[in-house]
C-alpha cells in the first residue's frame, strides 16, 4: 500500500491531526521543562499557573491538568471562542476596574453590539473584528481559537527559553552571527576585540531578579 493510500496518513475530520500534533508537541515541551526544573510531575507547582491561564484564556484547572500530562475534554471551536470572550471580559478590566460592556467591546471590534451578541451565541467571529479585539488587548495570536494544548504550548515557549538560558548562560552566543564574528576575531583590532568581549559579557550576564522565580 502506498503512503498516500495508508489510512494512517489520511486527513482527519474536525482537526484531529492538528489536535494530536499539538498534544505531542506539548508533551515534548513538558518533558524538557521537567528536565530543566528537576521537578517531574510537579510543573503546576513550579510554574505560574494563574499567569499561564491569564495569557492563554485557558482555565487554570485545565492548565494544571495539561502540565501534569492528563487528558482534558475536547472543546469545539465555538465553545472556545465563547469561553475566551467571557474570560477576556473577566480578566481585562477597564481602568476603573469594571468589566467592559458588550457595547464597548463592539466599539473596539469596529462593529455593532448585535454582531457581538451573535458572536457569543454562535461562537463564529469575524476574523477581522476578532483580530481588532486581540490587538487592542495585546493578546497572543490565536487567543480566541487555539486549542488548549496549542495555546499552552505557545505560552510556555518563553518560559522554556528562560530556563534554558539559565542552564546554559552561553546559549545567546550560539548563533550563526556570533560564530561569524568569532571567526573574524584574529583579524580584529584590539579595540574591536574589547568591544566584542564586552558585548558577549553583556548579553550573557544574568539578571539577579530573574533568578528569584521561574
Amino acid at each position: 500500500m502506498s503512503p498516500a493510500n495508508d489510512p494512517a496518513n489520511a486527513p482527519r475530520e474536525n482537526g484531529e491531526t492538528s489536535v494530536t500534533d499539538a498534544h505531542a508537541s506539548l508533551a515534548e515541551l513538558r518533558e524538557r521543562l521537567e528536565e530543566l526544573t528537576g521537578q517531574p510531575g510537579r510543573l503546576a507547582e513550579v510554574l505560574d499557573v494563574p499567569e499561564l491561564s491569564y495569557a492563554t484564556g485557558v482555565p487554570a484547572d485545565t492548565v494544571t491538568a495539561l502540565l501534569a500530562g492528563r487528558s482534558v475534554p475536547e472543546t469545539s471551536l465555538g465553545d472556545r471562542v465563547r469561553q475566551r470572550l467571557d474570560f477576556l471580559r473577566e480578566t481585562r478590566r477597564r481602568p476603573d476596574g469594571k468589566r467592559y460592556s458588550l457595547d464597548e467591546l463592539a466599539k473596539i471590534a469596529g462593529t455593532s453590539r448585535q454582531w457581538l451578541s451573535e458572536w457569543r451565541r454562535s461562537g463564529l467571529p469575524s476574523l477581522e473584528h476578532a483580530d481588532r479585539i486581540r490587538r487592542h488587548f495585546d493578546l497572543p495570536a490565536g487567543f480566541f481559537t487555539a486549542d488548549e494544548a496549542e495555546a499552552l504550548h505557545a505560552a510556555l515557549q518563553p518560559v522554556l527559553g528562560g530556563l534554558e538560558a539559565k542552564a546554559d548562560p552561553l546559549a545567546p552566543l550560539r548563533t550563526p552571527g556570533f560564530y561569524r564574528l568569532a571567526r573574524r576575531a584574529p583579524h580584529m583590532s584590539p579595540r574591536k576585540l574589547q568591544a566584542l568581549a564586552e558585548w558577549a559579557e553583556m548579553i550573557t550576564e544574568r539578571n539577579p531578579a530573574e533568578d528569584e522565580d521561574i
